[in-house]
């Protein structure tokens, strides 16, 4: 990787803005051409990108040691929202598809980074509505029943909750069931929901309003601000993109942190659009990408 220098002097927070995250460097992820460089996530160790397109087909592994490129699948819809497993081993996707009446369907799969294995976790079905990984065990949503399938190894028995968005509301499934969730109301759309690491809270985005986070029960929801595709870095901040728009073309967006206060601090400059901010487990990386294909990683210092 080159380091880029940008303009925000990193690691001091901006005038009016707290300091959330100790920013050490900011550097461009050198991706050989012809690669996809859009980042779908970050692994939990921070040794590698899982790279998609513009409109989410595919999914390739780049490790930011080597520089070595994978091809892991060209599956339709397989970078929105792609999930790794804890050991960075296991990689759970879902590939879009369209019957002949034109109506979609979507697939939960798998993949196995070490053996390259690939399995069928829920066949193409209308209702997929969300998944998880817990440990080594996938958890889906379709239908509004929960199923957990073990990834190689055998399937954990105690699965905290997940979300799934149907119908625009935020919903909660759990071992009593799936149920409506939506602690602001049954009147907005939800998107982007995420349970915190620690499984204690959840934050999520309200359509034209912006990023709020709640109790793990729906209690003590409070607004942070307009920060689109929020992310959890640790249980305790939150990192999402701040991006402008002239109604046709995004022409700026920054990334940004937020710690559940509220309190917020601008992490990159004006000369890159950062968008989709993908945290490691540790917080010492946030990856990063723009709009003309290039891919970033702001390095925390702990």
């Amino acid at each position: 990787m080159r380091k880029v220098l940008l303009t925000l002097a990193v690691g001091v927070s901006l005038s009016g803005m707290a300091q959330i995250l100790n920013v050490g460097s900011i550097e461009q992820v050198n991706i050989p051409e012809n690669n996809d460089a859009v980042v779908a996530a970050i692994s939990p160790q921070g040794d590698y990108l899982l790279l998609t397109s513009s409109s989410n087909k595919g999914l390739t592994k780049f490790d930011l040691s080597t520089q070595a490129v994978t091809r892991v699948t060209d599956a339709e819809g397989a970078g929105f929202d792609v999930m790794i497993s804890n050991d960075g081993e296991n990689i759970v996707y879902r590939e879009t598809s369209f019957n002949a009446r034109h109506l979609r369907h979507q697939a939960l799969k798998a993949h196995n980074m070490r053996t390259g294995r690939n399995d069928v976790l829920i066949e193409a079905s209308r209702n997929l509505e969300g998944a998880a990984i817990q440990g080594a065990t996938a958890i889906a949503i379709n239908d509004g029943r929960m199923r957990a399938m073990p990834l190689g190894g055998k399937a954990v028995t105690d699965q905290r909750p997940v979300l799934s968005i149907k119908n625009r509301q935020l919903m909660i499934s759990d071992a009593e069931g799936t149920r409506v969730f939506s602690p602001n109301g049954t009147d907005h759309s939800y998107l982007w929901a995420q349970v915190s690491p620690d499984g204690t809270k959840v934050v999520y985005f309200i359509a034209s309003n912006g990023t709020w986070v709640c109790d793990i029960d729906g209690q003590n929801a409070h607004r942070l601000g307009i920060l689109r595709a929020p992310q959890w870095v640790g249980n305790d901040v939150i990192v999402g993109m701040f991006d402008e728009d002239d109604g046709e073309f995004i022409y700026a967006s920054k990334i940004i942190a937020s710690d559940l206060a509220g309190n917020q601090q601008v992490l990159t400059g004006n000369d890159v659009v950062a968008m989709y901010p993908h945290a490691d487990a540790a917080g010492s990386k946030i990856a990063f990408s723009t709009p003309d294909g290039k891919a970033y990683i702001i390095n925390i210092n702990k």
